[in-house]
């Protein structure tokens, strides 16, 4: 080796011997957290609701009217609060410099379920500081280890659930890779056992209540051996506890190709992923049923759970002045996975009927993100005569 390097590799060693102390530090973290919160025990749930910026306080005032109108009854008893968050907007945690600013933090951790909008996350060329993704900061704040992604289009035989792994893989410490030289630069992926028992746990604990006969490991473990190949021998493990789901793995790209063969595509039900192949197979997922405006999403923890789009901001149409035109029903859909997950089940079926026969059946108002269809409140409404 050439020994102009002995400086950037000691550099090197030491920003790395950060990061691995800081995951250890984790792994203690997740290993003493306490069991799921029981919300059925819960004097009062509160619902934080917070638009993010570019559409999504759009979408999602939109969608806390529907869930105001679906749980009136229960607000009015004192059972149910919804709380506006505020803050989280591009400009806002520009200038504090920090991905989720400290006062919004707080306000989020007082709540039991949170209603979130999409939010920017500043690229190269962006006018703006390279901070952290807002969801990536909130995932790691409140611990939501599983991002799951439901995608049904019932002509198509297609009825997928997908238990992406939230806080660990490629994106752990994503903000934090190294620029060892100006010829190299290196990012880490992160695998622990218990961040892999835990959503493996929970996927497979869901096709077993849902009557799901089959979970499939979707990882890279030929290639990426020690990471994926730690989170496959995981998974393979958990699988023996469920001896009537059948089990199998694939390589997710050969996975992607099997998404698009009509044939094999129907056979597949619950999906366990590790981070980046979850963020990249489910927007691939969401076009058959519509693309990612239609397709809602879930962060699930023990202590605190977040319900989101699965798409961005959409600056571009804000700017163009097309804002009353954005889809509301990604955040729809996330609503009815929130109302699912604290219980409130017959809402839940409500919503849902209600945005299969607007989405599906009677389509007398389609979005098309331009004034050639509905704008968000019309479609919104259209959806509250249907409940």
């Amino acid at each position: 080796m050439n020994n102009n390097y002995d400086a950037q590799v000691k550099e090197a060693v030491a920003k790395f011997e950060t990061l691995v102390r800081g995951q250890l530090e984790r792994v203690e973290r997740i290993n003493a957290a306490a069991d799921f919160v029981d919300y059925a025990s819960l004097d009062k749930l509160i619902i934080g609701v917070c638009g993010g910026d570019g559409i999504g306080p759009v979408i999602t005032n939109a969608a806390q009217t529907v869930l105001e109108k679906l749980l009136a009854d229960k607000v009015a008893a004192g059972k149910v609060e919804f709380r506006i968050i505020d803050g989280l907007t591009i400009e806002n945690r520009v200038a504090v410099n920090k991905a989720i600013p400290d006062d919004v933090l707080d306000e989020l951790k007082k709540c039991h379920v949170i209603l979130k909008g999409p939010t920017t996350t500043p690229r190269a060329g962006d006018p703006w500081p390279n901070i952290e993704s807002a969801n990536v900061a909130m995932r790691k704040e409140l611990d939501l280890f599983a991002n799951v992604r439901p995608v049904k289009v019932p002509e198509q035989g297609i009825d997928w659930t997908f238990f992406r792994e939230n806080t660990e893989g490629s994106y752990a410490v994503g903000s934090n890779g190294q620029h060892i030289t100006d010829d190299l630069a290196m990012d880490f992926c992160v695998t622990t056992t218990e961040g892999t028992n835990r959503i493996a746990r929970l996927a497979f604990e869901f096709a077993k209540n849902n009557k799901k006969d089959r979970v499939s490991i979707i990882t890279k473990a030929n290639v990426i051996k020690t990471t994926d190949g730690k989170f496959l021998r995981i998974c393979e493990e958990m699988s023996k506890e469920y001896p009537d789901i059948t089990t199998d793995e694939w390589f997710i790209d050969i996975l992607t190709a099997k998404l698009i063969d009509e044939k094999r595509r129907r056979d597949f039900k619950v999906f366990i992923l590790p981070n980046l192949y979850g963020d990249i197979i489910t927007d691939e997922a969401a076009e058959f049923q519509g693309g990612v405006g239609t397709a809602g999403s879930a962060n699930i923890g023990k202590r605190y759970a977040m319900f989101e789009a699965i798409h961005g901001s959409a600056p571009r149409m804000m700017k163009e002045g097309r804002g009353i035109y954005a889809d509301p029903c990604s955040m729809l859909r996330a609503s009815v996975m929130l109302l699912n997950h604290v219980g409130f089940n017959a809402e839940a079926d409500r919503l849902e009927k209600a945005l299969d026969f607007c989405m599906y059946t009677d389509k007398k108002y389609t979005v098309t993100g331009r004034d050639t269809g509905a704008t968000c409140e019309t479609f919104v409404n259209y959806v509250i005569e249907n409940l």
